[in-house]
């Protein structure tokens, strides 16, 4: 049984979920949705088995000052 996203591709698992995970057991980011910072994000999550996503990241460009 594959124990993260990662080895679940590499295995040919396609309907793989990771089990739940607390979201106070992982940071949230303010990185923008589609910025390097936010792949470099959920690239780090994939390799420690986490979601991919946190219920507190960025998922929007509201509030952000672009002047």
């Amino acid at each position: 049984m594959p124990q993260s996203v990662l080895e679940a591709v590499l295995l040919g698992v396609w309907d793989f979920e990771p089990a739940e995970s607390e979201a106070n057991k992982y940071d949230a980011t303010e990185a923008l949705p589609g910025s390097r910072e936010k792949l470099e994000v959920m690239a780090r999550r994939i390799r420690r088995g986490l979601p991919l996503w946190h219920p507190g990241d960025r998922c929007t460009l509201e509030e952000v000052d672009l002047r």
